[in-house]
């Protein structure tokens, strides 16, 4: 499975197993997250076999068997939230490929206990990843003329990218972003709110992946 057919296969999944993530895989996960942090000046974590994350509560009744996650984190700096929405798109779709299934947490985590693991970086949410009871199901989507607008007749990558964009997880579900592009240059703004950055940095991501970035620049 490639990192398309993997943004098509994904989706929200808030129940999971107690199938542990292997040596190997959860090697192949900090690889991953190494080159990251080191491309991106982030302090991403991966953090198994711990229940911490989440609320008792939720775990109870919303989050069952949630025990691995990454930990979503950097520097205190205007650009970070972007750039760990971007990430996190990354490694969920990587995940994807090895047969698990994500969550990405930004208001209901337990934001003491899994900023302690990161003392020295500002935690923007949670990642869970692992094996779910099920595979999710897909969202409830805008439409490609309800998010973007291209001058004149859009080229087949630029169709593609917008398609991908509408993968992407966001929010509350609100895709509240709007792409624009003329010749190969592309632009996005997100509504302005707790989430956008992180949004922002999702939807991102997916364009690229469809779109692919040899064929334009975002301006």
């Amino acid at each position: 499975m490639d990192l398309k057919e993997a943004m098509r296969q994904r989706h929200t999944v808030r129940r999971y197993t107690d199938r542990p993530l292997s040596a190997e895989i959860t090697g192949q996960l900090q690889q991953c997250i190494d080159k990251i942090n080191e491309t991106h000046g982030l302090s991403i974590a991966l953090k198994t076999e711990d229940i911490n994350a989440l609320p008792g509560a939720i775990r109870l009744f919303l989050a069952k068997g949630v025990r691995n996650y990454f930990i979503m984190a950097g520097p205190d700096a205007p650009d970070t939230d972007e750039k760990l929405g971007y990430c996190s798109a990354e490694l969920m779709l990587y995940a994807q490929t090895f047969g698990l299934n994500t969550w990405w947490i930004g208001g209901t985590f337990n934001r003491k206990a899994v900023s302690e693991m990161c003392p020295d970086s500002r935690v923007a949410g949670v990642v869970v990843v692992g094996y779910g009871q099920t595979q999710g199901a897909p969202h409830k989507s805008k439409s490609a003329k309800q998010v973007s607008d291209y001058e004149g007749e859009a080229p087949e990558w630029f169709r593609q990218g917008i398609d991908a964009a509408l993968l992407a997880p966001t929010a509350l579900g609100k895709q509240a972003f709007w792409i624009t592009g003329s010749g190969n240059k592309v632009s996005i703004r997100y509504d302005a709110g707790a989430f956008s950055g992180i949004d922002t940095g999702l939807v991102k991501y997916h364009f690229e992946l469809g779109a692919g970035k040899e064929n334009f620049v975002w301006s």
